[in-house]
């Protein structure tokens, strides 16, 4: 065993390893700072190049990748807020608003330093989790993962603050659009309306960057000015961001934890690990009136759990040649490629490479979060920049990560038509993370139901896992609703009035009334759309729109009762820029994706942001060239329209 060691610690420390380690730690940070790309688009990127590669040294470029996407993603979701993958979507939340307070250099330096940590605490997980892991993983069965699932919905309950019924309406819209495509158990087609782009359902990638993305790129712009609406020394905010996790250093160590476990189950990694543990930090917490409007430990929980459960999805992956995310289903594909066969064989006769592979993710993760330590301050810069310079670069890169989803028109219309909805639930205050958690969750929630009742039939739901993960359910959804009550009991003694025990009275604006109107409407004719399905094949929309059709009557019913604050919610210039926007698509299928985004920034540098035109020309062509760099190494092919063949052939 001792020679298994040293021969994995031999491999790990010699000079080729180590430079190409430290290759893909490059590669997976800029990917990572993409928005939309993520970890899968990156390994693509690195699987032409493991050919004739020494495995060890292959090795080590792929962990480097694959250790540092969750910790580069971060600058984008803080920065930009947008999400840079699929698990930095709930980093946005407060450290987006954090950034706009002035501490871009505290959120990110905080999120990199709990990165490593978490990665460092999963490395270890993980060099537990690979001798004794499998008969654990193979007990999980359909019935607790689907459980597993509604733990995941049950975070919505904690997610939406007194405004229960919004987050359940916003939750049941996102499990409504999470059901579009193909049922899986009987292949009936649900939802489509006859579009062909949406038979195989919405891409996670456009939902989630016009959910969280282009309503806060809209609203920067209605406001104007820099990201940052107040100065901030990021020297002072760079050493604070450290001691924020020292000080929540059990926070750190449970989040980790939480991602390790999480990670190791198949199909769980990712945006579900992301909100469990958010959803963790809110419940802790004493105090939660800062978590949406930059605390901290909004930043910290998530990105503690991402890097573990980048390491805890290596054990699926390893042991049974089962990934348990979409990066590691490509980082199978290249042990393949390395004559490499997943599965027992990686303990019985691969055991160095395997120890060499775990703590190459140790190794990574440190390198990676001491270079984005050393980038957080001049990165961070960018939030002092006038939004207005930043805004056109902004819109053409989310474009491009949302058309490389499905590589269609469709994904560019889908976008905006998401954003609208963003933009509406933004301006009145429904909650965003709830529709996500409804719409990532809606498929596996799905399969593994159908799956759960055909092999095992009522049996599933007794089963001692599910029923451990039911009590968990339980406490999620009660716990926070018992401490609101004790809370309010406390202070109503305290003062001795019976007054202060009342809730505040409900907020109602025209946008309230518009969506529940929409969301309504929208329920009756889904239900009319899966009146004809079988009941298998249309249990998770009937379900979905029962949820949402409910949770409006139910909120609705509450305003009548209480009589709810009338609320002024603007929106005339947000409609503006969204027409805006609806007109740029429209353009760059008309002239071509790159003719139309390099016109777009010249004339809006210009015009909006007041460059000098020798600048606005120069930042137009870096676009340009990006896009053209962009598609020869993805293969990508653009919406060519009528100019860009003659252009760029």
């Amino acid at each position: 065993m001792f020679d298994i060691l040293f021969s994995s610690l031999g491999h790990l420390f010699t000079v080729s390893h180590l430079l190409y380690m430290m290759l893909g730690v490059l590669v997976g940070l800029v990917v990572g700072i993409i928005p939309g790309l993520g970890g899968i688009a990156g390994m693509s990127l690195l699987l032409p190049f493991l050919y004739g590669m020494e495995p060890t040294v292959a090795l080590g470029m792929l962990m480097g990748l694959v250790a540092v996407i969750p910790t580069g993603d971060t600058f984008a979701s803080v920065l930009l807020g947008i999400p840079g993958s699929s698990a930095s979507q709930a980093t946005v939340i407060d450290g987006f608003s954090l950034a706009k307070r002035g501490q871009a250099a505290r959120a990110l330096s905080s999120a990199f330093l709990s990165s490593m940590i978490g990665g460092l605490i999963g490395a270890i997980v993980l060099t537990g989790f690979i001798l004794i892991a499998r008969p654990l993983v193979l007990s999980f069965s359909s019935s607790e993962l689907f459980m597993l699932t509604l733990l995941g919905l049950s975070m919505v309950a904690v997610l939406s603050g007194r405004d229960l019924f919004k987050g359940l309406a916003a939750c049941g819209l996102g499990l409504l659009i999470g059901a579009i495509g193909m049922a899986p158990a009987t292949g009936e087609f649900r939802l489509n309306f006859g579009l062909d782009y949406l038979y195989d359902g919405l891409p996670l990638v456009v939902v989630g960057l016009g959910i969280f993305a282009l309503p806060e790129i809209i609203d920067l712009l209605v406001k104007r000015g820099a990201i940052a609406s107040e100065p901030c020394k990021l020297g002072e905010g760079w050493r604070q961001g450290i001691r924020d996790v020292g000080l929540q250093r059990g926070l750190v160590a449970r989040c980790a934890g939480i991602g390790s476990l999480i990670g190791t189950i198949p199909g769980l990694a990712g945006s579900v690990v992301d909100w469990l543990t958010y959803g963790h930090a809110v419940q802790s917490a004493r105090d939660k009136s800062q978590f949406g409007q930059g605390d901290i430990r909004g930043v910290i929980a998530p990105e503690s759990a991402n890097n573990a459960c980048a390491c805890g999805a290596m054990v699926p992956t390893l042991l049974f040649g089962v990934p348990g995310s979409g990066t590691a289903a490509v980082f199978l594909g290249g042990l393949l490629l390395l004559g490499l066969q997943p599965g027992v064989g990686m303990i019985e006769t691969h055991l160095d490479l395997t120890y060499t592979i775990i703590w190459s993710l140790a190794l990574a993760n440190i390198l990676g979060a001491a270079l984005c330590l050393v980038l957080a301050r001049p990165v961070a810069s960018l939030t002092r920049v006038p939004f207005a310079t930043l805004a056109p670069l902004i819109t053409v890169l989310i474009m491009f990560a949302a058309f490389q989803a499905t590589r269609a028109t469709g994904d560019l219309l889908a976008l905006g038509a998401v954003g609208v909805l963003g933009v509406l639930f933004k301006q009145a205050n429904w909650s965003r993370p709830a529709f996500l958690i409804g719409f990532v969750l809606a498929p596996g929630a799905e399969s593994y139901f159908y799956q759960a009742v055909q092999f095992q039939g009522a049996d599933a739901f007794q089963r001692p896992g599910v029923l451990t993960i039911g009590s968990l359910i339980l406490a999620a959804l009660f716990i926070p609703m018992l401490r609101s009550l004790w809370i309010k009991r406390r202070q109503a003694y305290s003062v001795g009035a019976a007054s202060t025990a009342r809730a505040e009275p409900p907020t109602l604006g025209a946008i309230d009334v518009v969506l529940f109107v929409a969301l309504l409407g929208t329920a009756a004719f889904a239900w009319m759309d899966v009146a004809d399905l079988s009941l298998i094949g249309g249990i998770m929309p009937r379900l979905a729109i029962a949820i949402l059709g409910v949770a409006c009557l139910l909120e609705i019913a509450r305003c009548l009762v209480r009589r709810p604050e009338w609320q002024h919610q603007p929106l005339r210039q947000q409609v503006a820029w969204l027409a805006g926007f609806f007109a740029l698509v429209a353009i760059m299928l008309t002239l071509g994706f790159i003719t139309a985004a390099t016109l777009f920034c010249l004339a809006f540098l210009v015009a909006i942001a007041r460059l000098k035109p020798w600048t606005a020309a120069g930042m137009s062509l870096g676009v340009t060239a990006f896009l053209l760099g962009m598609a020869q190494f993805l293969t990508l092919t653009y919406p060519s329209g009528l100019i860009d063949p003659w252009l760029f052939g």
